[in-house]
């Protein structure tokens, strides 16, 4: 019987964070280092899907963090249904020899409907009243109770920190210890946070580093404890820039992309328009209505400053992101670089979710939901107060805190294209040398495990 296996997504994590964090590295020492090479887009949903299938996006079909829904006429993000992955999954390669092989998912995207036997997964509870208040989604439901709350809004937004990971970290060990699972996987986000906020090259980043490496030390023991195998990888690695680049205003600018209003504000109407761009990180899916306006819109994009390399049929395919969901045209952007979704001309006709964390009715990511406005970071903390009074008192409340064009031009860090080089590259550690490699590619991380939890590689 192989051992328990353990899986710790620790986002961002590269040799020049693994520097500042010896509790990581001594929880390896034994064992092996690689450089992992990741799949375009080097998002969060995109590579871990790659980890638990094998497969490209061509073939998983998670062509990035969100995409444009053709058939619902809306752009989503962060979904989380587990039916939008396509392949294998690895814990099924696995149940074909060991059919009761149990798997326990600790708050990897895509939870929710995984044919798995213990999820946690982040879900606020949206009240009537429009009130959003922290809360998880767990299998079996029992589970939920055994768990404190929570902490939603340190895992994403201005008050994003330690606390989500460490509760995370935490849950994984409480899931470990009551129920023995096989598999383990836990996803942990801080190293997300003060990378974009301030860059990889930043003194935040290195600090971050060593308090995620305290706050990982229960969980590394306990996964000691139990005789586990334990892998520690990375999605990505996070890269210093300092260009935000508005693809969509420039297309609107051309006349190719439509809004329509409703009280003064402008809403992206993706049933009107010639062209549109979902901007995930460093990379961004335009979509174009008439493939005669194909042409004209890849010359438009490539002459933006900012934007690497555009890609059509052709170059998709070479990317692995030959799929139906991706846009007529992938932008790559250049390496200092990142793409914004903002699509308003005059800042006071921006829907009203543009200043709040609204990860879900955005049609585009915004890394400057981490962020207190930083054209005036003090009335926005002033204006996050209120907005809390306001809400303990049961009274409806806005959280405008999002900077606009200050928060974009404000932000340090991305990701999404391939590593510039081995510092800054992602990474797999992994407790067993017997399967060592220096380096390896995400697309091999599932026939890794497989070994690892004694299945055929």
């Amino acid at each position: 019987m192989s051992k328990p296996l353990v899986v710790l997504n620790v986002v961002g994590l590269t040799p020049r964070l693994l520097a500042h964090m010896p509790r990581l590295r001594a929880a390896f020492a034994n064992g092996f280092t690689a450089r992992l090479d990741p799949v375009v887009p080097a998002v969060t949903c995109s590579v871990q899907a790659t980890f638990l299938t094998g497969e490209t996006p061509a073939g998983h079909g998670v062509v990035g963090n969100g995409w444009y829904f053709r058939d619902l006429g809306e752009v989503l993000l962060w979904r989380q249904s587990h039916a939008l992955v396509g392949g294998e999954r690895v814990w099924d390669a696995i149940r074909r020899d060991r059919p009761g092989y149990t798997v326990a998912n600790i708050c990897w995207w895509y939870a929710m409907g995984a044919d798995v036997n213990w999820t946690i997964t982040p879900r606020p509870i949206y009240r009537a009243d429009g009130r959003k208040d922290p809360d998880c989604y767990t299998v079996p439901a029992e589970l939920h109770d055994e768990l404190p709350t929570f902490p939603l809004f340190s895992y994403w937004g201005p008050g994003a920190g330690i606390a989500s990971s460490a509760w995370i970290a935490a849950a994984a060990v409480h899931v470990m210890a009551t129920r023995n699972p096989d598999l383990t996987l836990v996803y942990v986000p801080h190293l997300d946070y003060d990378l974009q906020r301030f860059g990889p090259s930043a003194p935040q980043a290195a600090a971050a580093a060593a308090e995620l490496d305290e706050t990982l030390g229960p969980l590394l023991d306990a996964a000691a404890a139990r005789g586990a195998t334990v892998v520690a990888l990375s999605e990505y690695g996070i890269t210093d820039v300092s260009r935000p680049v508005h693809v969509n205003r420039a297309l609107r600018a051309a006349g190719l992309l439509a809004v329509h209003t409703q009280d003064g504000m402008e809403y992206l109407d993706p049933w009107t328009s010639r062209a549109f761009a979902v901007a995930d990180h460093q990379i961004a899916h335009v979509y174009v209505r008439d493939p005669a306006d194909v042409a004209a819109v890849a010359k438009l994009c490539a002459e933006l400053p900012g934007v690497g390399q555009v890609l059509d049929e052709s170059g998709k395919a070479g990317q692995g992101l030959d799929h139906e969901r991706s846009g007529e045209l992938v932008l790559l952007a250049e390496p200092d670089s990142w793409f914004t979704y903002y699509y308003w001309l005059d800042d006071n006709r921006a829907p009203d979710f543009a200043t709040h964390v609204e990860i879900h009715r955005k049609p585009g990511y915004d890394p400057a939901e981490l962020l207190f406005d930083p054209a005036g970071p003090g009335a926005a903390k002033g204006r996050a107060a209120k907005a809390l009074v306001r809400k303990k008192l049961g009274m409806r409340y806005r959280m405008n805190v999002v900077g606009l064009d200050a928060g974009a031009d404000a932000i340090r860090g991305s990701h999404g294209l391939l590593p510039p080089g081995a510092d800054d590259a992602p990474v797999l550690m992994c407790s067993d040398p017997v399967p060592a490699v220096d380096r390896i590619a995400a697309t091999d991380v599932k026939s890794l495990l497989l070994r690892l939890a004694g299945g055929a590689p």
